[in-house]
């Protein structure tokens, strides 16, 4: 913050003065009544010294602002800022003095007056510096943590987008070398099927690039990516498995986080499809649950023959971002029985 406060808005410097008229009329009622001096002096006196400070105390900004608690040590923080009181009081009694007596040329008893109670008035001009320092201190730290928190919060965004898109660019890797070995092994056995599966990956490809900088989807959007990747590897393994939707209809203009489903049907394709000589129906629902958008997948599998391990990276990596985008890790759940496997993904939101 490198403004004073007090300038900086309109309404804190009318706030400002209105302090200063009220400190200036209690100041006035104590000389008048208590120490009872006439009314033109307690006035002309208090109208001077009022203004002086007010002006002064503008000022002890800078102080607060240089003077910095932390990286200072606290004996020079102490003598700087009692120097400064002393300075200030000085210069705001020195002034204020020179002016009703040199200026206004009201001197009629006043020399006496002042001189009685430049004790006292010291006192309160060193009372007022400190105050009025240590509000402005105040102000310093709670902008400065203002400003910590915004700058720690826009930090944890920049890490968090980081992270997604890291976790996001993962799957497109893994995917295209498992198409590619597809193509491979199909150029031999039939050219006709592999150049099929060329131009549908590009166009999978083309889908995924279209739509990569974006953190979230319709989901309609991600169930079209989802049927493109499919026929991709129905080209590859014909009928050995069956695609079933049952989608609501509330759920195609629901946003979605971008790829999220294609690491669950390639984890399917790779555990189940390819490791039996069974047919394998992949089923995949979604549907308004409570506070969530429910998207369940499911597909059986030959568990006698469903040995192969992965490296778990697809299911992860769902889980990883569901928890950085929503803030939850309860948002993926797995049931595995003896020949069914089923994810559930929870979005939440409201779905209408």
């Amino acid at each position: 913050m490198s403004n004073n406060p007090i300038l900086s808005k309109k309404t804190n410097l009318i706030f400002y003065f209105i302090f200063w008229l009220i400190a200036g009329t209690i100041s006035f009622s104590l000389f008048h009544f208590e120490l009872k001096v006439n009314f033109e002096t307690a006035l002309i006196d208090n109208i001077i010294f009022s203004l002086i400070l007010c002006g002064l105390g503008i000022s002890f900004w800078y102080p607060a602002k240089y003077i910095q608690i932390e990286s200072n040590k606290f004996l020079i923080i102490v003598v700087d800022h009692l120097l400064g009181g002393i300075i200030s009081s000085i210069i705001w009694l020195s002034s204020g003095f020179f002016i009703i007596v040199y200026v206004l040329n009201y001197s009629d008893g006043y020399t006496a007056f002042f001189y009685n109670t430049i004790v006292w008035r010291f006192a309160v001009g060193n009372l007022f510096y400190y105050m009025i320092t240590s509000f402005y201190y105040l102000i310093i730290y709670y902008n400065n943590f203002q400003e910590k928190i915004i700058q720690e919060s826009e930090l944890k965004s920049l890490i968090t987008e980081a992270e997604i898109k890291t976790l996001k660019f993962q799957i497109n890797p893994h995917f295209i070398f498992n198409s590619l070995n597809s193509i491979s092994a199909l150029t031999t056995i039939n050219p006709d099927k592999a150049r099929e599966m060329i131009l549908k990956l590009a166009d999978f490809l083309r889908f995924t690039l279209a739509n990569n900088e974006r953190q979230k989807n319709p989901f309609e959007e991600e169930l079209k990516n989802i049927k493109l990747y499919l026929e991709i590897e129905k080209i590859r393994f014909e009928d050995k498995f069956e695609f079933i939707e049952e989608i609501d209809d509330c759920c195609n203009k629901v946003q979605i986080p971008n790829m999220i489903l294609q690491p669950i049907f390639e984890n399917a394709i790779k555990h189940a499809v390819y490791e039996t000589l069974y047919r394998i129906n992949l089923k995949m629902t979604c549907k308004k649950e409570e506070d969530y958008l429910k998207i369940s997948i499911e597909n059986n599998y030959d568990y006698k023959l469903s040995s192969k391990k992965g490296t778990g990276i697809g299911l992860q990596n769902i889980e990883k971002r569901l928890k950085l985008i929503y803030g939850s890790d309860n948002l993926l759940k797995i049931e595995k029985s003896n020949n069914l496997f089923l994810v559930m993904l929870y979005i939440p939101l409201n779905c209408k």
